[in-house]
């Protein structure tokens, strides 16, 4: 099954206000293609949509695979991906093929109109003899799916968040321009985990995450957008004090301080469109030369949101307060102290992991539980009753008597199997307790009765 290829896309389109630049984000002119292109696959592209592209320059779109009359057709997505990997490859081999065929001398009288647009496309932005061999080679062909509907929801719910990580990064000295970074990391999904191991919005490695936040088995605050937020403000502080420049800094969000800084050494420059083009540094690959350009990219759709989403309405988060624990607390406990349920206390406290919120865990101590603004009040004073009373009875609690062994006790609850042909009544008197008593203990129904091998708890006589 062939899908749609669209003709060969020579420039992208062109916001009506593009960002000016600045001192804090210069915007070089030789990274333009670059971010043309992350506007257009944020913005325009869909997820049914494969653009076949150069890996150098961005600007040299071959062609565009569209796979939407296939979804609208009502594919599954397992048959999505499928026919979507298929007639990608079979796009790509075609495509290199057909500049390997250009290398070779064929005539452009010899070529189609679509095929003619490549010829054109790479002749006049590479002037080298061997531009149509470089250009086949499997390190310059790539493909990139367009991400528009998960970029949209993620801005969307970004929007309430802005306001607040704006004020963070104010308060650590960080231009706000910069807190746009998670859409591109992530496409601002909180729950986010990549397969080596980043978590949350901005996507923080384990390690470097324990640097500026909690990280264990119980709390992981890369999860909590607002932690993560102060983590990152942070994280890019000092990426910026040791690289001198906010492009760098952004980098090395990406590739490492680390990384960056060798490649300011051995180019001798700081400037990050000459970086971007000439550093062949290991691991400095597509992402860490794109990523400066995603940013702007992403600044882009924000400014003219309206232009590619329509309407996106800034719903105020709600109005919380942190409650610093003392000591631990049952998960449960603390939504029922609050009067709130608990899919709501874990909706406001993401950083809290399965294990606590399941029960199996309590909240550990020290950390700063959100809660509803109108109930923070009640709860430290029904908190406080809570923690008295818990004190009150660990001191009065007597030292567990120690009682005579009966049948079936074996030091601990008095139980007993059931024989073959015994009914309730006849168990009930061998223990000197009542039938009622018997079922009560066990939870058994009135018309239920005991089977052979099963064990039920004795109550206590009286």
């Amino acid at each position: 099954m062939r899908m749609r290829v669209l003709g060969v896309v020579l420039s992208l389109t062109i916001p009506s206000a593009a960002i000016a630049a600045s001192a804090h984000l210069p915007r070089p002119e030789s990274m333009e293609h670059q971010i043309r292109f992350w506007r257009s696959i944020f913005a325009e592209y869909s997820r049914y949509q494969v653009v076949v592209h150069d890996t150098i320059d961005l600007g040299r779109i071959y062609s565009v695979i569209d796979f939407s009359d296939l979804a609208a057709r009502g594919a599954s997505p397992i048959e999505l991906d499928r026919v979507l990997k298929e007639e990608t490859e079979l796009e790509v081999a075609r495509i290199r093929a057909l500049l390997r065929r250009m290398h070779e001398g064929v005539s452009p009288a010899a070529l189609d109109p679509a095929e003619r647009k490549i010829f054109d496309l790479v002749t006049t932005r590479d002037p080298r003899p061997d531009r149509f061999l470089i250009a086949a080679d499997e390190t310059r062909l790539r493909t990139q799916r367009g991400i528009r509907e998960r970029f949209e929801e993620g801005y969307r719910r970004a929007r309430r968040y802005f306001p607040e990580m704006e004020r963070i990064f104010r308060e650590e000295g960080v231009p706000v321009e910069l807190t746009r970074l998670p859409l591109i990391e992530s496409c601002f999904n909180i729950h986010a985990y990549s397969k080596v191991g980043a978590a949350g919005a901005w996507q923080f490695m384990p390690e470097t995450g324990r640097l500026f936040m909690q990280v264990n088995d119980l709390v992981d605050e890369r999860r909590d957008p607002i932690t993560s937020t102060r983590a990152a403000a942070r994280f890019l502080a000092d990426n910026y004090r040791r690289l001198g420049t906010w492009p760098l800094a952004v980098t090395a969000y990406n590739h490492g301080p680390g990384g960056m800084a060798r490649a300011v050494r051995e180019l001798g420059t700081r400037d990050i469109a000459t970086i971007v083009h000439y550093y062949q540094g290991p691991a400095f690959g597509f992402a860490s030369r794109n990523f400066y350009a995603e940013l702007l990219a992403a600044l882009d759709v924000d400014r003219d949101h309206e232009k590619y989403f329509g309407p996106v309405p800034d719903g105020p988060l709600p109005a919380v307060a942190a409650h610093v624990l003392s000591e631990p607390v049952d998960f449960a406990v603390a939504a029922r102290l609050a009067g709130v349920d608990r899919s709501t206390l874990a909706e406001l406290n993401p950083a809290l992991l399965q294990p606590v919120v399941s029960g199996r865990s309590a909240i550990p101590r020290g950390y700063r539980l959100r809660l509803p603004e109108r109930v923070a009040a009640v709860f430290d004073d029904r908190l406080a009753e809570y923690v008295a009373e818990r004190r009150v009875t660990r001191v009065a609690a007597p030292a567990p008597a120690t009682r005579p062994s009966r049948p079936g006790r074996l030091g601990g609850p008095v139980v007993h199997r059931v024989k073959r042909g015994q009914t309730l009544t006849g168990i009930a008197q061998q223990h000197g307790v009542s039938v009622n008593a018997l079922r009560i203990a066990n939870r058994l129904g009135p018309r239920e009765t005991p089977k052979a091998g099963q064990v039920l708890r004795i109550p206590r006589p009286g």
